[in-house]
Parts: C-alpha cells; sequence; structure tokens
C-alpha cells in the first residue's frame, strides 16, 4: 500500500522537471543518478533549491539526461535503465566541452565502416566535405543578406561560394570556409545586445554587443568573453552531442572524419564535419533571441580571467533545445550514411539503401507522402525591457515599470513643457495673447451686452449647462486657450464679453 501511495507523487515530481521535449538537465554539486527499488533515482542541485526524482521504466517521458556538473556519479546500473529505455545521457561543462554521450546504437556494418577509412581517398569525402560547407556558406550569406543587412559581407560570402564547386582537395574547402567564416563573424561583432535597464549599469560594456568570435583568453571560440558567444559555445555542445548520437544511431564512426577536421586524440572528428552546415540554423535562432528578447545580467558571471560564463539556470533552461539541434543534424546524418554506403562496391551484389532511422524518411515516403523536415524552435522568455523579470507576450514591461516609464515620461514632459515656456519665442507669444486680451476688454462696451443676459442669468441659465461641454468645444467657440476653457466648465465666470458666445452655444435664449 505504500508503494502505491507513492507512484503518483513521483509522476507529479517528473512532470515538473521534465521538458516537454523530454529533456531533463542535472545542474549543482553531488548529483547521483543511481536505482533505487527499480526506479531510477536522480539527485541535483544546491543547498535549499536541492531536488529528488524518481522515473519508472513506464510513462517517464525521458529522452535526454544532460548533466552540467563534474561533481556526482552514475551508476552502471542506472546507465543500463537508461540505454533500455532508448534515453541518452550527456555530461558538459558550462563553457561548451562534451565530456561524455552515450545512448542507442546500430550494430556494426564492415561495409560501412570500410567505405569511411576509405572515403579520404576514394574522393567521397571530398564530395561530402564540399556539399556540407556548401551549405553551411549558402546560411551564413542568406542569414548576413537577410537579417543583417549587409549585402556588401553578403556578396564576399558568395564569392567565396562560388569557389567551391572548383576545389580540388579538402585543403582548399577548408580555406575557403575559414575565409567565409571570418567575413560572417565580422557583420555579428558590433550588433547590439538587448539588456533589461535595470541591467545596463552592472555589466561590462563589453557584453553590449556580440563581440569577435576569437576569444582574447584562447585565440579561438573557446573561453568566451561574452554573453552571445557563451550561449553560442553551451549550445555547440548540445549540437555537438546530438551528432554523435546521430551517428551511433547509424553505424557510423564518429572519430573517423573526412577531412575537414584533423584526426587528433580526443577528438571525433566526423561529428564535427556533420555538424557545419546546422551550425548557422544555431546562431540564426541565437540571433533572433538577442535582438528580440532582452538577456538577463543573473544568467551570467564573470571569472577572475575575463571568461564569460552560463549560470545552472541558464545552463539547464538552454539543455531544453538538444532534441531540435538533433531533429536539425538528422538529415545530414543519414546524408553522410547513404553516401558512403553507395559509393561502396557490395561483394554479394546487394546494393540496398541504408535505412533513415533517424528521420523515417523511407517510412514515410512508402505511404505515398512527402517527407518534410519538421523543427520547432523553442522560444526565449519573453522579459520586461526595465527590470528583466518575465512577463506575458504581447507586453515590453511589467506592470511597475510600465507605471514607473509612464511617469518618467509626464516628468520629462512637464519639463520640456516648462523650459519650453520659458523661452524667449514663448515669452513673447505669452505678451502678445495678454495684449490682445486687454485691447479686447478695454474696446468691449457693456451697452452693447443684451438686457436679459445679467450675471444671475449666466449663473443659473448657462454656466450648468457648460459643465456638460468639452474644453476643446469651448476654446473653440470663444477662441481662449483649453486650460481657460477647462476653468470656465468647472463653473468660473469669464469676462462678461463671452457671455452671449457661451449662450448662443449652450442653446440658451431670452425665453429660457
Amino acid at each position: 500500500m505504500a508503494a502505491s501511495g507513492t507512484l503518483p507523487q513521483h509522476d507529479a515530481s517528473r512532470k515538473s522537471n521534465i521538458s516537454k521535449t523530454g529533456v531533463l538537465a542535472l545542474t549543482g554539486f553531488g548529483v547521483k543518478v543511481r536505482m533505487q527499488s527499480g526506479h531510477l533515482e536522480i539527485e541535483d542541485g544546491i543547498g535549499p533549491e536541492r531536488r529528488k526524482i524518481r522515473l519508472a521504466r513506464v510513462s517517464h517521458g525521458l529522452k535526454r539526461l544532460v548533466c552540467v556538473s563534474e561533481d556526482g556519479f552514475a551508476t552502471l546500473g542506472a546507465l543500463k535503465w537508461l540505454a533500455d529505455v532508448d534515453a541518452s545521457f550527456v555530461m558538459l561543462n558550462r563553457i561548451g566541452k562534451v565530456l561524455f554521450v552515450t545512448g542507442p546504437t546500430a550494430p556494426s556494418h564492415a561495409r560501412l565502416h570500410r567505405s569511411q577509412a576509405l572515403a579520404f581517398g576514394d574522393g567521397v569525402g571530398l564530395e561530402i566535405s564540399r556539399t556540407l560547407i556548401d551549405a553551411k556558406v549558402q546560411d551564413q550569406e542568406r542569414l548576413v543578406r537577410e537579417r543583417l543587412n549587409d549585402p556588401v559581407t553578403a556578396d564576399v560570402i558568395a564569392r567565396f561560394r562560388d569557389k567551391l564547386p572548383t576545389a580540388e582537395n579538402v585543403e582548399m574547402i577548408r580555406t575557403l570556409e575559414s575565409r567565409a567564416a571570418a567575413s560572417y563573424f565580422g557583420a555579428w561583432r558590433n550588433i547590439e545586445v538587448m539588456w533589461p535597464k535595470a541591467d545596463l549599469r552592472k555589466i561590462p560594456s563589453h557584453w553590449r554587443t556580440v563581440g569577435a568570435r576569437q576569444s582574447p583568453l584562447s585565440g579561438g571560440p573557446r573561453l568566451a568573453v561574452t554573453p552571445v558567444h557563451a550561449i553560442l559555445n553551451f549550445c555547440f555542445a548540445l549540437l555537438e552531442a546530438e551528432t554523435r548520437l546521430a551517428l551511433s544511431a547509424l553505424g557510423l564512426l564518429p572519430d573517423l572524419g573526412l577531412g575537414l577536421h584533423a584526426d587528433t586524440p580526443n577528438r571525433d572528428s566526423l561529428v564535427f564535419d556533420v555538424v557545419e552546415p546546422v551550425r548557422p540554423q544555431v546562431e540564426n535562432w541565437l540571433l533572433s533571441w538577442v535582438t528580440r528578447e532582452p538577456l538577463c545580467r543573473s544568467d551570467f558571471f564573470e571569472t577572475a580571467t575575463g571568461n564569460c560564463r552560463l549560470t545552472s539556470h541558464l545552463c539547464a533552461r538552454l539543455s531544453e533545445t538538444a532534441p531540435t539541434w538533433g531533429k536539425l543534424v538528422a538529415p545530414w546524418a543519414e546524408y553522410v550514411a547513404q553516401t558512403l554506403w553507395s559509393g561502396t562496391k557490395p561483394r554479394h551484389g546487394n546494393n540496398s539503401v541504408l535505412p533513415t532511422r533517424l528521420t523515417q524518411q523511407r517510412r514515410t515516403e512508402a505511404k505515398g507522402k512527402v517527407w518534410t523536415p519538421r523543427v520547432t524552435f523553442s522560444k526565449a522568455d519573453h522579459l520586461c525591457r526595465g527590470c528583466g523579470k518575465t512577463i506575458q507576450g504581447g507586453r515590453t514591461n511589467c506592470a511597475r515599470c510600465a507605471v514607473d516609464n509612464a511617469t518618467t515620461n509626464m516628468v520629462a514632459a512637464a519639463l520640456i513643457g516648462r523650459q519650453t515656456a520659458h523661452s524667449p519665442e514663448a515669452r513673447a507669444k505669452q505678451a502678445n495673447t495678454r495684449r490682445r486680451n486687454a485691447q479686447a476688454q478695454h474696446s468691449w462696451e457693456p451697452s452693447s451686452q443684451p438686457s436679459w443676459l445679467t450675471k444671475k442669468f449666466y449663473s443659473e441659465k448657462v454656466q450648468p449647462l457648460l459643465a456638460a461641454m468639452s474644453a476643446s468645444a469651448i476654446a473653440r467657440q470663444i477662441s481662449v486657450s483649453r486650460w481657460y476653457a477647462g476653468r470656465i466648465r468647472q463653473g468660473y465666470r469669464p469676462h462678461p464679453r463671452h457671455w452671449e458666445a457661451l449662450a448662443e452655444f449652450v442653446g440658451v435664449t431670452a425665453n429660457a
């Protein structure tokens, strides 16, 4: 009975921690991933924010377990549980380095591995590399031309792309790609990043723009010194992990590249080859975020060396985008696998097409349908432009900041009005107005007033009806200012020369 009463509680906890995309991000110290009574038990967090989650094998909804921590443990039984339910385990750090990835894999196929090993020398690797870089540079050119409105830089990138078909080797392709990337990120350098007004005085000046892609701390993209590139590095780490999972699921060797990236120890060259055409799509998503929604100062901190780091809260939110990058890289991983497979000569004459395990494209087309990639990009939190508080969409400020802005605008308008009122031109205009009023009062003859329009008649018959009229209409009737007309509407008795016009305006005659 005790167990039956406990399970619903764990299920409720699961729903509040696992994202809609099936990602559970672990942060903090002393992370524990272990088995407890047949359930996966997870602990993470810091101090009072520490949490404990238990997942059953049925209806858990977990697809990715992303650990952004280097302190804790995961038991072999827990890793087997993840493998049994086809969930992946990814371990990253905050600077955008993949430490560990494990997930479902496909059966090993010698023919595919042989083709992958020979691709660098038989020309297949060159054509795959050309296709991957062409798609990347094309998206870079489109982003610069359409999003950044920089046709000059876009034309420079287009010229590098036009030289790709004539590149005779992978080294030339790498050179063209690096030159296009230098122009591309040069167009990013001075893009302004949105911050709440309350955070502007708290951030370093170089955080207000995207900045250079090359970090002064490392000479490369690692150890970013601006928030935008810190986010980009972390998202690229997620993309790298998803690509490694995709290649393993197709039976490819992630560490055996095509030549775009040199084979070095502890680096999966093929992973970095395949991620190239997807990078501009990640950058496009991030550019839309930082130019439409403000970042929050509390999501970043700066180390003693100047390295910009992401907080655990932001890392957890960004980890939820991992399935999106996995869907974007899946068609490219299948393209590489199919091209390598088609480039070999089968020993027994069986040249079947590889199954599309990631996109299910062949299954869709077998049903007579047209396969199209369906990717939904996650939306960033909508923050107040003043204080950075999370608010609903369609608004720019929270209730408090909206009131403060209105008060500030009123004070500014009053100060501007006061300065304008004391200018020489305003003083001359006021003097002319007073002079005309004085002349009109001096030239007015009391005998021209109708005998029935007395002070008592005006107060009892005309004045009550003026309260229902607008100040602007009264001002137009007797040619006075709206302020003076407002006083008349409230009960002030004007000069007798205006009485007759006002009586006519409200429709009062001698017979009233």
